[in-house]
């Protein structure tokens, strides 16, 4: 009896690390608004996301990032050729691959305002707003 005694007081000394553990879990349901527990996800929940999984895959079908227009693509091609530069030479002055210039001017791209305004430093053509293709106003750059 000694030895299950000894026995079970090595598997209770276990359970209390595990308890310690949990009692650690329940000092962090202490914690503000907001602020998610790391135990506390995907219990039960599963009925609940199941309805909304049609719903999204409905959802998700719809929705699509934009794209560069090809209009604006093709002022891209026409600028960097009148300045006599590759796509991979545009590429390297604005510290883009030369992919990025590739998917902008065939209207792969979705479009990313940084690199535009970088395009259109370079090859000196506006790329946004109304008047695309238009010289670009070398202005004072306000910061």
């Amino acid at each position: 009896t000694r030895r299950q005694r000894t026995g079970g007081g090595g598997r209770c000394h276990g359970g209390e690390r595990l308890g310690h553990g949990h009692g650690a879990a329940q000092e962090g349901a202490e914690r503000g608004p907001g602020q998610v527990q790391a135990g506390a996800a995907g219990q039960n929940k599963q009925h609940s996301i199941t309805k909304n999984t049609a719903k999204l895959d409905r959802e998700t079908e719809e929705l699509h990032h934009d794209r560069v227009p090809l209009e604006v693509g093709k002022v891209i091609q026409q600028g960097r050729q009148s300045k006599g530069l590759t796509q991979k030479d545009l590429a390297t002055k604005i510290n883009e691959k030369p992919q990025v210039i590739a998917d902008y001017e065939c209207g792969r791209a979705i479009p990313n305002n940084q690199v535009l305004g970088k395009i259109e430093r370079a090859i000196g053509l506006k790329l946004r707003g109304r008047d695309i293709g238009k010289p670009l106003e070398a202005g004072p750059k306000g910061k």
